[in-house]
């Protein structure tokens, strides 16, 4: 005769799917990402510049590369957005944005990133370093960078450190974003009169 009786062991191994159902329903259930990009903030159109110019890929610090939005970093602590996620890396998408609005600043010049497939000889080349870009306690968003440029055509150099604050005009991660976006937008007038 056969014994239908399940030990401890067996019981435990049929429970598991059971008891495992749940965890995994909740896992499943989290919301979707929403994904940012940082907007193209238009600025002062000036008449000089160097022919060709080249962006060099943007200097990052860790905390900020990252596919999350980083809020802030105040009180010795990062307080990420977890379901606002930046569209495409960071870092990239700096540059590109400032490619994009010095082009609109510096009609007769040739801007391209150093990332790109385009390969020319520049004229001047912009690197710049990110050292913050987040929101304090209260709410505005910092951007500190160090901006440097090697002109070529003649040989010289220029540099200046930014400090920019922009208000954030709601709370929520669209606000947050579109001060972003304004910040960056100052930035590519400051490195737009830089290449004069």
């Amino acid at each position: 005769m056969t014994s239908t009786r399940l030990g401890r062991r067996q019981f435990g191994l049929l429970a598991l799917p059971v008891l495992a159902a749940p965890a995994l329903q909740a896992c499943g259930s989290s919301p979707e990402p929403v994904l940012y990009t940082l907007a193209v903030r238009p600025g002062p159109v000036l008449t000089r510049g160097p022919r060709i110019v080249q962006v060099r890929d943007v200097g990052l610090p860790g905390y900020l590369d990252r596919k999350e939005i980083v809020r802030s970093t105040d009180d010795l602590k990062l307080d990420v957005r977890a379901n606002a996620w930046w569209g495409e890396p960071l870092g990239g998408m700096l540059g590109r944005t400032i490619v994009l609005e010095l082009s609109q600043r510096l009609p007769g010049s040739q801007i391209y990133s150093e990332s790109g497939s385009i390969t020319m000889d520049p004229y001047a080349t912009v690197g710049i370093d990110f050292q913050r870009f987040d929101a304090d306690k209260a709410g505005t968003v910092i951007l500190l960078a160090q901006v440097a440029i090697q002109f070529n055509r003649p040989t010289r150099t220029a540099s200046r450190n930014f400090s920019i604050s922009k208000p954030v005009p709601t709370a929520d991660t669209p606000g947050h974003v579109a001060a972003m976006s304004d910040a960056l937008g100052e930035l590519s007038d400051g490195v737009a009169t830089l290449l004069q």
